[in-house]
């Protein structure tokens, strides 16, 4: 089991109900969105429906899932500026109908993941447009740990009064 904490820009790896790994992590710069084209991080109950880029070296550039075959410090200086998708994938489906699945909210439509970036110098605060970003080595970390199958729940961040 994954939570994804926005507030704290954190994803923890549990265990048999214990803490086993925690990340640093990015969600999107922007408010915090279930709803197509937002680039808001979606909250709710997830779960990892694919893995991709196994095998793949460290800082591998992805474009449409598919490894381009140049790491990002190999990318032109203007690519490079992008925030890139980079070392691995961990697809993310929506388990909740109306919330983060089907319609104008479905997280697996609006191609949500776990991923590596080459911004690594943002991680653990707001930067993405709407993935939760790790470290390349953190990624690759958890790519290893975990399944196709594993459950993500994304907590939403609550305003001052506790809702």
């Amino acid at each position: 089991m994954l939570l994804g904490n926005i507030e704290k820009q954190q994803l923890n790896y549990f265990y048999q109900g214990k803490i086993v790994k925690s990340y640093s992590m990015s969600s999107s710069k922007q408010p915090p969105s279930c709803k197509e084209n937002s680039l808001g991080t979606p909250w709710g109950m997830h779960i990892v429906c694919e893995k991709v880029g196994y095998g793949q070296r460290k800082g591998m550039v992805f474009e449409g899932r598919v490894p381009i075959g140049i790491t990002a410090n190999q990318c032109g200086i203007e690519k490079q500026k992008r925030n890139l998708i980079t070392s691995r994938i961990l697809r993310l489906e929506g388990l909740e109908p109306g919330i983060n699945r089907g319609g104008e909210v479905d997280t697996y439509a609006r191609y949500v993941y776990i991923h590596g970036t080459n911004h690594e110098y943002n991680i653990g605060s707001p930067s993405s447009s709407g993935c939760l970003q790790l470290s390349n080595a953190d990624v690759i970390d958890l790519f290893d740990l975990i399944s196709v199958g594993t459950h993500l729940f994304i907590q939403e961040i609550k305003d001052s009064r506790g809702h």
